[in-house]
């Protein structure tokens, strides 16, 4: 059988991606490829050290094993991209071309590359953002997005290869802490509320984002990169969208079960990029093509969080 390689394994995606292909389709048929090592490693083996940005190193790894499907998902994200214009260009777009010269070079069945409502900006409309819509960007981290979306389409038309995108809003998970996005306070504000009892914020309590429990996310991505190729009508990258929410709202959720529990709202250079995002997205494309939809709502998402989180972090009461 074919194999599948996952590229950027052991990030906020990948660690959830990863264990979820390995059910569904057989531990050793999904390599697991990152320039770090897991942690904890054993939850990731079989896994390889890899650089993105080595062609050599990836087509080896394509060559050997016979890969026929790779998850693209290495990325710098926005707020560490601003930190590191360079190295977001770098690791976002130069490793993305690699593997789509790789895919069609060795004829490979399908690529999947993550973009992100970074893409969007302030000239994009913010409520119920369309599908096809205004791409004006004003971090790195979006132009990066756009810039691969825009390469993703090209790969298609002209080689025919089958790359799959997906737009993701702000991904909340109790597996991975923050990585470095303008939406990780909504997964900081869970960490420090069951260890400190409060939590300063970066946004501005009205701040709305588009948001998503990661498990939603990774039954979305596998939905799309399953469905049949003439399902697929968008070859930039597919809306995906589940709840929308305020940090205020959020905190006021977190206070349900943790009566104590305090937010505090100082907000940073990662205000400005918020401010450039989408409120809310219409995804009612990915639903009508391939059959998207989500699961878990704000109140639902909030008790898991926190339940797992005690787990996490070895807290009883």
């Amino acid at each position: 059988m074919a194999k599948t390689l996952v590229i950027g394994a052991f990030g906020q995606i990948g660690s959830e991606l990863v264990p979820a292909l390995r059910a569904k389709y057989g531990r050793e048929n999904i390599i697991a490829v990152d320039i770090r090592e897991p942690h904890p490693p054993e939850e990731m083996e079989p896994y390889e050290i890899c650089d993105a940005t080595d062609k050599g190193e990836i087509e080896s790894l394509i060559v050997h094993n016979q890969v026929d499907t790779v998850y693209h998902l290495a990325s710098l994200l926005s707020a560490s991209g601003e930190k590191n214009p360079d190295n977001a260009w770098r690791l976002n777009v130069k490793s993305l071309k690699i593997v789509l010269d790789l895919a069609v070079k060795h004829k490979l069945k399908k690529v999947f590359w993550p973009s992100s409502i970074a893409a969007f900006g302030p000239t994009t409309p913010r409520v119920n953002t369309p599908q096809h819509t205004i791409l004006e960007p004003t971090t790195m981290y979006g132009v990066t997005k756009v810039s691969g979306e825009l390469l993703c389409q090209y790969y298609h038309h002209k080689y025919g290869l089958d790359v799959r995108s997906l737009r993701y809003p702000g991904l909340i998970s109790y597996k991975a802490p923050p990585g470095g996005g303008t939406t990780d306070y909504a997964v900081g504000i869970f960490y420090d509320a069951l260890q400190k009892g409060k939590y300063e914020c970066f946004v501005r309590p009205d701040t709305i984002l588009p948001m998503m429990y990661m498990d939603d996310a990774i039954e979305g991505t596998i939905k799309l990169m399953e469905a049949p190729v003439e399902k697929i009508a968008v070859r930039t990258s597919y809306n995906l969208a589940a709840i929308s929410f305020s940090a205020a709202e959020l905190a006021a959720e977190v206070k349900k079960h943790l009566p104590k529990f305090t937010c505090t709202y100082v907000p940073d250079a990662r205000q400005k990029i918020a401010d450039s995002w989408p409120q809310s997205v219409d995804d009612s494309q990915a639903r009508k093509d391939w059959g998207w939809k989500h699961t878990y709502g704000v109140a639902e998402m909030t008790t898991i969080m926190i339940k797992e989180l005690k787990k996490k972090l070895g807290i009883r009461k």
